[in-house]
């Protein structure tokens, strides 16, 4: 006849068994934890948008700059943005509609202390200057201070993630997380897994960025990741057709646009985001590339960023423009 085994618990193990399994709850909670708590670093045009999405979906965000009119002046544009949001989605319905506004509004901290702002952080998302050695700076600061587990993130749209990564402890829980401009508006969210991110951490950010409302897309640390690397090279390209003389900027632009459903055209485009943008971008690639002849650099663009005509923020680029 088979044995039955009884173990016999006295009081000390049994509090060593409630305290092993209320540790197992704790971890698991951890790592199941929806993000509610987000901090966004730079109060910029692609930080305060990034703000914004998260404060109208429900979630605590402080919007972190070290000039505080900065934050001042980002608070002031999500409030305005948000107002266009609430009449479009209760155009019938104004209490709903202010409702909508104050409780996204009462969501939203400003501060100019990143070290403080990170306390209670479940998600940090940087969007400052795209300068490698900057944001390492920022992240190896705020490694020392923020929870254990808090997911740091980038929305760089042109540095290495892993790179950046390199400065703090947390590669496990560190992410790229690539917006479009303007963000309340495009709808697409590139998510970038570098070999050492936890499979939890992609999840999290993963379910976070379809809760701010975005279409989530993987990639791969690859230079550009998805758009940027079939866009960039493509606008310089056109760039290199108008400097051989094979077409005008504008009969590109109208070829692309008819022939290929493009809703701008390449040199449209490269005004809109930038002249001094896109050849940051593409040297940057270069000098880590230099054997990719899609990262050479164009003289062209190169002239016109040494004159000053960056595109539609200075009046000139391919284009002139009325300034407003």
């Amino acid at each position: 006849m088979a044995t039955t085994k009884i173990v016999m618990f006295g009081k000390s193990n049994m509090r060593l068994a409630h305290a092993t399994l209320s540790r197992k709850l704790s971890s698991s909670a951890c790592i199941n934890q929806s993000i509610k708590n987000v901090v966004v670093i730079g109060g910029g045009l692609m930080g305060s948008g990034i703000a914004q999405v998260a404060a109208q979906s429900g979630q605590n965000v402080t919007i972190v700059d070290l000039d505080r009119k900065v934050v001042e002046k980002a608070q002031n544009a999500i409030n305005t943005s948000l107002q266009r949001v609430a009449k479009k989605l209760f155009k019938d319905d104004l209490a709903k509609a202010d409702k909508f506004l104050t409780d996204s509004m009462s969501r939203l901290m400003l501060s100019t202390n990143p070290e403080e702002a990170v306390g209670q952080s479940d998600l940090v998302v940087e969007a400052i200057v795209e300068k490698l050695r900057i944001k390492q700076n920022l992240f190896k600061t705020l490694d020392t201070v923020a929870p254990t587990h808090t997911i740091f993130a980038s929305n760089t749209s042109s540095l290495p993630i892993g790179e950046i990564a390199e400065a703090t402890q947390r590669k496990d829980r560190f992410v790229g997380l690539h917006f479009f401009n303007p963000v309340p508006v495009m709808k697409l969210l590139e998510v970038i897994r570098i070999p050492e991110t936890s499979d939890d951490t992609y999840n999290r950010v993963m379910d976070w960025g379809k809760s701010v409302g975005k279409q989530t897309v993987t990639c791969k640390d690859t230079p550009g990741f998805i758009v940027n690397r079939l866009l960039v090279p493509y606008m310089m390209e056109s760039v290199r057709l108008l400097e051989r003389g094979d077409a005008t900027a504008r009969d590109i632009d109208t070829a692309m646009k008819l022939g290929a459903g493009y809703p701008m055209g390449p040199f449209e485009l490269i005004d809109y985001v930038g002249l001094d943008t896109s050849k940051f971008i593409i040297e940057g690639w270069a000098e880590k590339f230099p054997e990719n002849p899609l990262f050479k650099p164009v003289p062209t663009l190169n002239r016109l960023v040494e004159e000053g005509k960056l595109g539609m923020k200075t009046g000139e680029g391919f284009y002139k423009y009325q300034k407003k």
